[in-house]
C-alpha cells in the first residue's frame, strides 16, 4: 500500500476496494517498526486516525483525499493535540483548535496519523535545533534530512505516510525535500492561509506540501490551497484544477538557468546531476536560456535582517505568563520573563531573537531593516525582469547532498549558507519545488524550479514531465522498502 500514489489510495478508499482502517493501521505499524531510527515524528495521534478512518469507511467524508493518511508539521495548531513547534516553550501546549490547513485536509478527508518533528520555531536548516532531538536522513542515518520541515521530508522519503504538509520561509520545504530524495512545493506567498500557523516570519512564512510525485503534491496541495477570511495575507483567487493541469507536455516551455545559481560554491557533483536533469528537459521540449539575477549575492544578508526582525516580534508573546513554558519560583514579573524565555527557547531561536531585536533597534532600523527591505524589492524585481522572458526556472537547491549531523551545527553562518539558492524565491514571494533528479555518494540531490506568481500548476506540470521521463522520485532508501 505505500507503493501506491495519493490518487489511487483515496479512489480505493473511496470505492470500498481498501478499507480506510486497514491503510490507517498498515501506515500506524511502519511508523512503529521505523520511527525509532528516523526521529521524524513527535506525536502519534492513533486514536484520532483510527476515528477518522473509521468515518471515512462510513463514507463522511467521500471527499478527494478520503481515507489518505498524512502527517502534519507540528508548527499547524490540531485541535485537541500537542503543537510544540519543536520547542520545550511549547511542550505542553495543546492546540484549542485546528489550523486552515488543518480543517481543509481534514475536510478533504485525510486520516492524521501524527505531527512531524521540525527545527524549533521552524528556525534551521538540518532539523538539529529541536527540543525533540534531530531527525535522521532515511538515505543515511548519519546525515541530517535538512530543515526546518525535516521531519516531514523523512517521513515521506522511508515511506511512513503518503504525504505530509510543511512551511518554507527560505527554503524548508524545498531544502529538506532535496536533502530527502522527495517532492516538496512551496506555493505562492498568499495561496495557502497561514491562520493556525505559528508564525515565525510573517511576511515570509508560507504552507506546502511533500509526496513522491508532483501528481501526489498537486492533489494535496489542491486541498489545502484557497482563500481564508481569516489571514490578511491570503489572496482572494480561484485556485485552479492542479491534477487537470499535469499533461506533461513541455514542449516550448522557455527555462531560465540563472547564471549566479550556477557560479562559484556548487559541488562539481550536484553539478553533473542538476545538468543531466536540465539536458532531460531539453530533450523534452524545452528551450534553456541563460538570464540574470544580479541582486542574487544580497539574498542571505537580506533574509538574515528581515526574518530575525519579524520572529523577535513573533515570539514576543511567548513570556511564560499566558501558555507555553513557565520557570519554576519566579522571583518576580522581570525574573518570570527573562528566565522563562532563556529556559523555553534553545540557542538558535535565542540568537535570531537578538538579531532581530538589534535591527530594530532605533539606532539601527534605517540602517538595517529599511535597507533590507528595499533590497528585498530589488530581488523581487530580478524575477520580474526574468519572467518577461522565461517561463519557469531551473535552479540547484543545494550547493551539496546532506551533511552529516553535528558537522554545522556550531557554525552559524556555515548554516545560513545552505539556503542561498533557496531564499531570493522566498524574498519575491515565489512559488518553487524541489524534483528529486539524482544522487551523490549515495545521497539525493533535487533540481529547483521556480515559476511566476500564482503559476503552480506550470510548476507541477513542469516536475511531472520530468517524473514521468526520469525513476528518481521512485527510489527508496534501503531498509524502508
Amino acid at each position: 500500500m505505500d507503493e501506491m500514489s495519493v490518487a489511487e489510495l483515496s479512489a480505493a478508499c473511496r470505492d470500498g476496494r481498501l478499507s480506510a482502517v486497514a491503510l490507517t493501521e498498515h501506515f500506524l505499524a511502519r511508523i512503529d517498526t521505523h520511527d525509532t531510527r528516523l526521529n521524524s515524528l513527535i506525536s502519534v495521534c492513533r486514536e484520532r486516525a483510527l476515528s477518522q478512518a473509521a468515518a471515512v469507511d462510513r463514507g463522511e467524508p467521500a471527499g478527494a483525499l478520503a481515507g489518505l493518511p498524512i502527517a502534519h508539521k507540528d508548527i499547524f495548531c490540531t485541535q485537541g493535540l500537542r503543537t510544540s513547534c519543536g520547542s520545550r516553550m511549547l511542550d505542553n501546549f495543546v492546540a484549542p483548535y485546528d489550523a486552515h490547513v488543518v480543517e481543509r485536509l481534514d475536510a478533504a478527508g485525510t486520516v492524521t496519523l501524527g505531527k512531524t518533528n521540525m527545527d524549533e520555531f521552524a528556525m534551521g536548516s538540518s532539523n538539529e535545533t529541536s527540543f525533540y532531538g534531530p531527525v535522521r536522513n532515511p538515505w543515511n542515518e548519519a546525515f541530517v534530512p535538512g530543515g526546518s520541515s525535516g521531519g516531514s521530508a523523512a517521513a515521506v522519503a522511508a515511506g511512513l505516510v503518503p504525504a505530509a504538509t510543511g512551511t518554507d520561509t527560505g527554503g524548508s520545504i524545498r531544502q529538506p525535500a532535496a536533502l530527502c530524495g522527495v517532492t516538496g512545493i512551496k506555493p505562492t506567498y498568499g495561496r495557502v492561509s497561514r491562520y493556525g500557523m505559528i508564525a515565525f516570519a510573517s511576511s515570509l512564512d508560507q504552507g506546502g506540501c511533500f509526496a513522491r510525485s508532483a501528481a501526489d503534491c498537486a492533489a494535496v496541495l489542491g486541498a489545502m490551497a484557497g482563500f481564508d477570511a481569516r489571514d490578511s495575507t491570503s489572496v482572494e483567487r480561484d485556485v485552479p484544477d492542479y491534477g487537470a493541469a499535469l499533461s506533461g507536455d513541455i514542449s516550448g516551455l522557455r527555462i531560465g538557468l540563472p547564471r549566479e545559481y550556477f557560479a562559484e560554491g556548487l559541488e562539481a557533483g550536484t553539478r553533473t546531476v542538476l545538468d543531466t536533469a536540465i539536458a532531460e528537459y531539453e530533450r523534452l521540449g524545452a528551450q534553456l536560456v541563460e538570464i540574470d539575477l544580479p541582486h542574487t549575492e544580497l539574498a542571505v544578508s537580506t533574509y538574515y535582517v528581515l526574518a530575525p526582525a519579524e520572529a523577535s516580534s513573533n515570539l514576543a508573546r511567548y513570556d511564560g505568563v499566558r501558555y507555553g513554558y513557565r520557570c519554576e519560583a519566579a522571583v518576580d514579573l522581570e525574573d518570570l520573563y527573562s528566565r522563562s524565555r532563556a529556559e523555553g527557547f534553545g540557542r538558535e531561536v535565542q540568537r535570531r531573537i537578538m538579531v532581530g531585536a538589534y535591527v530594530l533597534s532605533a539606532g539601527y532600523y534605517d540602517a538595517y531593516y529599511l535597507k533590507a527591505q528595499k533590497t528585498r524589492r530589488l530581488i523581487a524585481d530580478d524575477f520580474r525582469r526574468a519572467y518577461a522572458d522565461v517561463d519557469l526556472i531551473a535552479a540547484p537547491v543545494t550547493q551539496s547532498p546532506a551533511f552529516r549531523l553535528g558537522e554545522k551545527v556550531d557554525d552559524p553562518v556555515s548554516m545560513y549558507l545552505n539556503d542561498v539558492y533557496t531564499l531570493p524565491a522566498s524574498l519575491a514571494g515565489l512559488p518553487g519545488m524541489s524534483v528529486p533528479a539524482g544522487f551523490v555518494d549515495g545521497l539525493p540531490v533535487g533540481l529547483q524550479l521556480l515559476a511566476p506568481w500564482f503559476e503552480e500548476a506550470r510548476l507541477l506540470n513542469a516536475a511531472h514531465a520530468f517524473q514521468q521521463a526520469t525513476d528518481w522520485h521512485t527510489r527508496r532508501p534501503a531498509g524502508f522498502e
